[in-house]
């Protein structure tokens, strides 16, 4: 059964869907990893595919930008279409000295200053916080790939804005540890706290927020993500 953003029926999604916030990285990604990659909704160009995994079905759907955007469809595929699990696989800024550009994160937890969140128990400071097995079974993963070393897991902080940033606040977010800067994490935890399922963001550090000079390119965000797509798949199958 449709829904008013994804044109897809009972079963076409598997059980776990990764989630880049870019369309076109949702079919380069299909196209790469899955075998047999199956178009399964296109609703305003947001792009979904399901196929198989080492004989696993593994769907992956673009998010867009954003919070909100990323809301609608994983409220839409928790609640309509079956899916346990969703695995963000996106860019982020480096905040922290000891993140660099190229290196991965593992997200285990989101700080916010969207009211998504703050809305949904009123006068709670909801903790928006990954599922310990999936975000653990990425760390084996890196582990075993041998790129512990360029792995991380910690905080993140999910902004509602990219261009406003308030004087001093990503200094300060470094010094309590935050890791590093994007725009989806925290929506999609309190999501899946909602329907009781698990979710994930493993995340590519794409440029440094304290030190540009070493930023990727537009290009080089379009395709250097082979690490952060590597754990996100281990989380997946879970």
């Amino acid at each position: 059964m449709a829904t008013p953003h994804i044109a897809a029926e009972p079963g076409d999604f598997a059980p776990a869907v990764l989630m880049p916030g870019d369309p076109g990285r949702a079919r380069r990604i299909a196209e790469t990893l899955l075998t047999r990659p199956r178009l399964v909704t296109d609703v305003r160009g947001m792009l979904g595919f399901t196929g198989t995994v080492d004989g696993k079905r593994l769907s992956v759907m673009g998010s867009g930008m954003g919070q909100p955007s990323l809301t609608i469809y994983a409220t839409e595929l928790f609640d309509q279409f079956g899916v346990e699990r969703i695995i963000r696989v996106g860019t982020a800024g480096g905040i922290s000295e000891r993140v660099s550009v190229g290196d991965v994160v593992i997200a285990t937890g989101a700080h916010t200053d969207s009211s998504m969140n703050q809305l949904r128990i009123p006068g709670i400071g909801f903790c928006a916080v990954a599922d310990f097995h999936m975000a653990e079974a990425a760390y084996r993963e890196a582990v075993a790939a041998g790129i512990v070393e360029r792995t991380h897991i910690g905080t993140i902080i999910s902004r509602d804005h990219f261009y406003l940033t308030p004087e001093g606040q990503t200094e300060r977010l470094a010094a309590y540890g935050t890791l590093c800067v994007e725009m989806e994490a925290a929506a999609l935890y309190g999501t899946a706290a909602e329907y009781g399922r698990r979710a994930l963001a493993v995340l590519n550090v794409s440029d440094h927020l304290l030190d540009h000079s070493g930023d990727m390119s537009a290009v080089d965000r379009q395709t250097r993500f082979q690490d952060a797509l590597r754990l996100a798949t281990a989380a997946a199958f879970c």
